[in-house]
């Protein structure tokens, strides 16, 4: 493997766990009533969905990574277990999903 692709997988599996621990810590931000910290880690992952969806739904470090590699097995650009990356958008969808379900329940709850 080329020192470019290592440092891009580095990369996008940093900024993989940043999101994933923001889409995971929502839920108990929210639990915590800690609305500003539940909000700003919502509105990160809102922003990464716009990214997403502006790229046809993939991480533009895909496309970078895909210029030095052949390679395109589900975990070619990060350094994740191929179920993982296989399954991301499915398990952190649902999670993120099911979290800001439940950030809105107990915000309008508040009262």
């Amino acid at each position: 493997m080329n020192a470019a692709l290592t440092r891009i997988k580095l990369l996008h599996t940093a900024v993989w766990c940043v999101f994933a621990g923001c889409i995971v810590a929502i839920p108990f931000a929210t639990y915590g009533r800690r609305w500003e910290w539940a909000l700003i880690l919502s509105g990160l992952v809102w922003l990464e969905c716009a990214v997403l969806a502006m790229n046809r739904c993939r991480c533009p470090l895909t496309d970078v990574a895909a210029r030095h590699t052949d390679a395109r097995a589900d975990n070619f650009d990060i350094y994740l277990p191929l179920w993982l990356a296989r399954w991301n958008k499915m398990i952190f969808g649902t999670l993120f999903f099911v979290g800001e379900i439940y950030l809105l329940r107990e915000w309008l709850a508040r009262g």
